[in-house]
Formats: structure tokens, sequence, C-alpha cells
């Protein structure tokens, strides 16, 4: 189940966010949308970055059985500027957005890894019919 807190005016795809999570796990997720203002804030302090982002993803440590898999934040403003600038839907930009999120918090990292994240983002990505995922859209420049 996706619990969600949506502190903006986005409406959300629900149904196309539970069939993804349940294509990955059956634990439950923690989603915050909100503005660019306030993702920044997060990532600051979190990360040491002050500067706004798309997604940002906090995994949960440990395994027990009714513990959450992490929370997942994405920022509307990044959503809005996607869909734009890719010509697709707003709940295209949103999917592939949480996709990318949850990939991060079943321990994938496209900063590290030899690959396995894009061509998981991939697999997914083609399974629901979504355009060009992130890592790819942003190794194209």
């Amino acid at each position: 189940m996706i619990n969600i807190q949506n502190d903006t005016q986005l409406e959300i795809n629900t149904q196309l966010l539970d069939k993804i999570t349940l294509y990955f796990t059956k634990k439950d997720i923690d989603l915050q949308i909100c503005d660019n203002d306030v993702i920044r804030e997060i990532n600051q302090a979190t990360r040491g970055k002050d500067y706004p982002t798309d997604v940002l993803s906090f995994p949960l440590e440990g395994d027990f059985e009714h513990m959450p898999l992490g929370d997942i934040v994405i920022s509307c403003d990044f959503v809005k500027e996607g869909a734009m600038r890719y010509n697709h839907s707003m709940d295209d930009e949103f999917a592939l957005l949480f996709i990318h999120g949850l990939l991060h918090l079943l321990g994938f990292d496209h900063e590290i890894d030899n690959g396995e994240m894009r061509a998981k983002e991939k697999e997914v990505i083609e399974d629901f019919g979504l355009p060009a995922s992130l890592i790819v859209r942003v190794e194209e420049g």
C-alpha cells in the first residue's frame, strides 16, 4: 500500500502507482508530493545539497514484517516540467519518477552500479508502456 501525503494540487494516478509497487514489493511505501521549495529543504537537510531535485528516496533499515520499505519524495514542479519537456502526460512523468525512487528504495544505485538500475528501469517502463526513463534521458543529454 502507498501512503500518500500530497501537499500540492497535482492529481495522482494511484491505480498505476499501486500496480507499479506490487510489481516489486508488497511492503508499504510512504510517498510525499511537494513543490520545489520543500524538496530543496529536504535535499539540503538530508544530503547537504541546496537545490531542488525531482525525486528523493529514503530506505528504512531493518527487515521487520510490517515495516514500510521507505519514503519517496517527488517534486510536482519537476513532474510538470518533465511532462512538458518530453511531451508526455504528467501521469507518465510521475510514474517514471516513482519507479526511479522505488528502485533506489530497493537498493539500486545508478551512480555506482554497472547499469543494473538502468536495465531494471527499462524493463519496468516497457512492461508498463511508459516513455523513456529518467536515467536514459540524463544519459542522452
